[in-house]
């Protein structure tokens, strides 16, 4: 199994940028399709994006054009770059792990604690 480590979140003001990082270690992430997700207060959580193995990206639509997935096979590393953040965004993000091509959260089997993103107006 993989474990997964987030790290990158913080506070930033309306229309700034932040790198989410999600480091993996046991097992290399070509071995699975992951995913970035966030739960904000009150509400359920929700895919922001998607990263096959060997297949293409997809967004959110809240988040196409501003947020980008990728992966750095070398480090083991899975990223978010997110750019002009809006206090919307403000929420709980976690990476995941799953077995197979998925958008459903519960199709996930290996899950990171979660950083928080804050988003000022």
């Amino acid at each position: 199994q993989v474990q997964l480590v987030e790290s990158g979140g913080g506070l930033v003001q309306a229309g700034g940028s932040l790198r989410l990082s999600c480091a993996a270690a046991g097992r290399s992430l070509n071995n699975y399709h992951m995913g970035w997700f966030r739960q904000a207060p009150g509400k359920q959580r929700e895919l922001v994006a998607t990263s096959p193995s060997g297949g293409s990206t997809k967004y959110a639509d809240s988040v196409k054009g501003r947020f980008t997935i990728s992966r750095d096979n070398a480090k083991n590393t899975l990223y978010l770059q997110m750019d002009s953040l809006k206090p919307e965004d403000t929420a709980v993000s976690h990476c995941a792990a799953a077995l197979k091509v998925t958008l459903i959260p519960r199709e996930y089997v290996f899950w990171g604690q979660g950083t928080q993103v804050t988003v000022s107006s």
